[in-house]
């Protein structure tokens, strides 16, 4: 079945969801200095590997929401407190 040019790339509607994303700013280095947890330290308690934490703090890496759910719960306090919109 042929798809035509566009095959394979996003329809319009989905690219603009995508256009100018940026990273979602969060708290999670400071929160997590302020109980003096080591990235390693919160790795641990979300059973996700160290990398990973470290790829959320620096803006690398949205976490899912599962996960960010988690991170919240970790810290005890509501995702919008954790994460931030500019």
């Amino acid at each position: 079945m042929d798809r035509g040019e566009n095959a394979g790339e996003p329809s319009r509607d989905q690219s603009d969801l995508y256009d100018g994303a940026q990273p979602v700013k969060n708290r999670l280095r400071v929160l997590r200095a302020e109980r003096e947890w080591s990235q390693q330290d919160l790795a641990h308690q979300l059973e996700v590997s160290r990398q990973s934490v470290n790829a959320i703090e620096t803006g690398k890496y949205d976490p899912s929401l599962p996960l960010a759910f988690r991170i919240a719960d970790v810290f005890g306090l509501p995702i919008e407190q954790i994460f931030l919109r500019d």
